[in-house]
């Protein structure tokens, strides 16, 4: 009897545990506007995914956006009349927290030459490789840096220089690439091994656009197979082996920061005005207090010590003092660096980036005009744009171009010339003043030395005098040319809430009950 008791109460507790497990299922998410569940194999199968934050990707630093004056702090001395303040707004954006350095831009190299080791890729290989050169100098002994500079580990996380803003721009989506490809080997979505020998890949490299096309095959492994590891679905309930942007795995592409951007970063107001936590219910002051110079600027005077000045008197950026001082004297060297410094030396400012004052000049997205700062919008400025489409073939289809890349095309006038958003393709010419005249040029070589291919440069470099280093100045040259002083940083899209993670876009309310009588 014990026993026939035992075996009741067994079953009475197993369907106990059944019924809890039944209420306990979670209820799938229904749409508002049809009431249809999303993820649900009987329903359509409409995958739907958690929302989620952006994750920061390696490398970066997350700059919350918002409104400052962009232009020049101090008199202009150099009589430019280039950058005139103008008040304007910043979305968020991640950016570099240092310049990219020599060995990153090696392991670029090391990749493009595995990947496109075959003769008919002698020019790509060659096109990506930095200028040496650019330290030479008729009248100084500069031949050390051109043999080792790039090359000797000793200068590893030095800043690379002799790179054009063409080269610049191709790291970037290589980077983005590369980035994108080891996420989605991290979540099983790409086979780990099938990337352990890059050499010859040549045009079947992994390319992000390519693979959200369907153009790039990836082979997934096992986790991704399984259906209590893969959390994607097809409509028929079954384990979805490829990756949708709408996942929320991929990250947007690296690329070269606005100008804008730049020159906000740099300015890292957000030590003047800190948000006091990151509760959505507190945030800092609407307030600027004062106008910095320089990016390490944390009050009006420029100064920046530590509670008992242990700081004052020390250099905060890699500069030219004066006429034939680069360094200082011997036994008390100034900045310490007669040329350039690894990319984490001296202080960062606000925003935690480094030498956005001195070391080198950096690259920046825009093509130079002097008076963007009066024709460019207010909220996300830039001059620049290109407009671009998938060039598709015949049949509708995305095709890959000799590099692995999704094929584009410019956007023709015709096809813009009914919208009232923009009317032409190619608006880098937007309001200089005479590109709709006929027969009129805006006198490149003839009357400026400005051209479509003019690009910006900010920031000051080693063998600048101080004026260089403030934000707010400005100066350019031609995208296929470069420097022994000019360098560059990436930059990322922020989508989602500008406030950063944990905080919602907006301002959010508690809910009140509404006095509402059904009908």
């Amino acid at each position: 009897m014990r026993q026939f008791m035992n075996f009741k109460n067994l079953a009475a507790l197993a369907a106990s545990v059944s019924l809890l497990a039944v209420a306990c299922k979670k209820k799938p998410e229904q749409s508002s506007v049809t009431g249809w569940n999303y993820n649900d194999s009987k329903m359509g199968g409409f995958q739907v995914s958690k929302e989620k934050e952006q994750r920061t990707g390696p490398g970066l630093v997350f700059i919350q956006g918002g409104t400052f004056t962009m232009g020049a702090t101090q008199e202009d001395v150099m009589r430019d009349w280039n950058n005139v303040p103008r008040r304007v707004t910043v979305n968020s954006f991640y950016i570099d927290q240092t310049e990219v350095a020599n060995i990153h831009y090696r392991e670029y190299l090391y990749w493009i030459d595995n990947v496109f080791d075959a003769d008919e890729y002698k020019a790509v290989r060659d096109a990506a490789l930095p200028d040496t050169l650019c330290w030479r100098s008729e009248l100084a002994y500069n031949e050390p840096m051109v043999e080792y500079y790039f090359r000797h580990p000793s200068y590893n996380y030095y800043p690379v220089v002799g790179v054009t803003w063409r080269q610049a721009h191709d790291f970037c989506l290589w980077r983005s690439d590369r980035v994108n490809e080891k996420l989605l080997m991290d979540k099983g979505y790409i086979n780990p091994n099938s990337v352990k020998n890059l050499q010859g890949l040549g045009q079947e490299n992994f390319n992000t656009k390519a693979y959200l096309f369907g153009e790039f095959q990836a082979t997934p492994d096992k986790r991704a197979r399984n259906k209590k590891d893969n959390p994607l679905r097809n409509p028929n309930g079954t384990p979805r082996t490829t990756v949708n942007f709408s996942d929320g795995i991929l990250l947007p592409n690296y690329r070269l920061p606005t100008e804008a951007e730049w020159e906000y970063a740099a300015l890292g107001y957000i030590g003047q005005n800190p948000l006091p936590s990151t509760n959505d219910k507190k945030r800092g002051e609407e307030l600027t207090a004062n106008k910095q110079v320089y990016s390490w600027a944390n009050n009006v005077n420029g100064l920046r010590d530590t509670r008992h000045g242990s700081w004052q008197g020390t250099f905060m950026a890699n500069f030219k003092r004066g006429a034939g001082d680069n360094m200082g004297v011997a036994g008390g060297l100034n900045d310490n660096a007669v040329y350039t410094a690894p990319v984490t030396s001296f202080f960062p400012n606000a925003f935690g980036l480094y030498n956005m004052s001195g070391n080198v000049s950096e690259w920046v997205a825009d093509v130079y005009r002097p008076m963007t700062g009066q024709d460019a919008d207010d909220v996300a400025p830039f001059r620049g744009n290109k407009f671009e489409t998938v060039d598709l073939d015949k049949d509708g289809k995305a095709q890959r171009d000799s590099l692995g890349r999704i094929k584009m095309r410019n956007v023709t006038d015709s096809e813009s010339a009914n919208r009232r958003n923009y009317q032409k393709g190619d608006v880098i010419n937007f309001l200089d003043g005479d590109s709709t005249i006929q027969g009129i040029s805006y006198g490149y070589g003839k009357t400026t030395l400005i051209s479509n291919k003019s690009r910006v440069i900010k920031g000051g470099s080693w063998n600048d005098r101080a004026y260089w280093l403030s934000p707010g100045t400005r100066r350019f040259l031609e995208e296929d040319q470069s420097n022994s002083t000019v360098g560059f940083r990436c930059a990322m899209d922020r989508v989602g809430s500008p406030a950063g993670n944990g905080r919602k876009t907006g301002i959010n309310y508690k809910q009140r009950r509404q006095n509402t009588r059904k009908q």
